[in-house]
């Protein structure tokens, strides 16, 4: 059963008369009246990251994918809520002390807040967390429109890599190794934006499962298409000398997940200010493609116009 079956099916109707759940059909809960933002991610040991033997990077990772679903509907976050369930042999001293300090360093990177949370005894090491903000207005899911430009910042494609690293399916020399390792424990998020957002985005998700698996949820409620230009999707220069030196091909990597850059669409009117505010800002937003009439299908083109068949879209949670 697909994750939106499972709640439309069952949880449903328990939110339909709370404006605030947002129909469950986006991940944040915003209380318009309270100006109150809250998203709440879990996070499983072999299915979220490999194993605990880099607590420290771990921890990292786990933040800020966290406060990433605040920083894309336009939401500075706040605070946060933290539970774990570990044994004694993952949250013995040493990793404990591991995961304070950065847990510190987080906050202090992104003036963020420890608020609470809980501990439970378990041989299954996860964690949860809770991040809050506060704002007077988001920038929803399924809000395209037609015509809207398709937009991504950063890059997209070297968490997967350094996923494929990890797992030693790919090797390569000592510096693209903790170059891309460096990527998949810590994606670089993009808080500058968060006031520059709301100004422009019509509507928002952060990619964590992928490119088309993210931007299918995004536009999953209207009868809305997209057409993407395979050339625009962003990668950087270190993964194009992967692709290069291993012969990979890039439709194997910009759509596989944990990136965590922000996906949004905007008016075609808006190119210009979004251009400039990419300069100002340094930070990379590509235009990567258009919303389109449902009388299309959706599709990825490459620069001869030739479609671009993918096997895999990216990551989806089947119960």
């Amino acid at each position: 059963m697909h994750e939106f079956e499972l709640i439309n099916k069952y949880f449903y109707k328990l939110s339909k008369n709370n404006e605030g759940s947002l129909r469950l059909n986006d991940d944040v809960f915003f209380d318009k009246s309270k100006n109150l933002v809250i998203s709440v991610d879990t996070y499983i040991q072999g299915t979220h990251f490999i194993d605990f033997k880099k607590p420290d990077l771990v921890i990292k990772k786990i933040i800020r994918s966290s406060i990433s679903d605040l920083i894309c509907k336009g939401v500075k976050p706040l605070y946060y809520f933290i539970s774990g369930s570990g044994n004694k042999k993952t949250f013995s001293n040493t990793n404990l002390k591991k995961i304070s300090k950065s847990l510190n360093q987080e906050q202090k990177k992104y003036k963020i807040f420890l608020c609470g949370g809980d501990t439970v005894l378990s041989n299954k090491l996860s964690f949860s967390i809770t991040s809050v903000g506060f704002s007077k207005k988001i920038i929803p899911r399924n809000n395209a429109k037609l015509g809207d430009d398709i937009y991504v910042t950063g890059n997209l494609g070297d968490s997967y890599a350094g996923l494929k690293i990890l797992k030693k399916s790919i090797n390569i020399n000592k510096n693209l190794k903790k170059y891309f390792i460096n990527k998949y424990y810590l994606p670089n998020l993009h808080p500058k934006l968060i006031n520059k957002l709301l100004l422009f985005g019509n509507t928002s998700i952060d990619i964590s499962d992928g490119l088309i698996t993210d931007l299918e949820k995004l536009i999953n409620k209207q009868k809305l298409s997209y057409k993407l230009f395979f050339d625009k999707i962003p990668i950087s220069k270190n993964l194009e000398k992967l692709i290069k030196l291993k012969k990979f091909n890039k439709k194997n990597f910009f759509s596989k997940g944990d990136d965590y850059q922000i996906l949004f669409t905007a008016n075609s009117s808006k190119s210009r200010i979004i251009n400039k505010l990419s300069k100002t800002l340094n930070i990379k937003i590509s235009k990567i493609g258009k919303i389109c009439s449902i009388s299309q299908k959706s599709q990825i083109i490459d620069q001869k116009g030739k479609k671009i068949r993918l096997k895999d879209k990216g990551y989806y949670h089947q119960f």
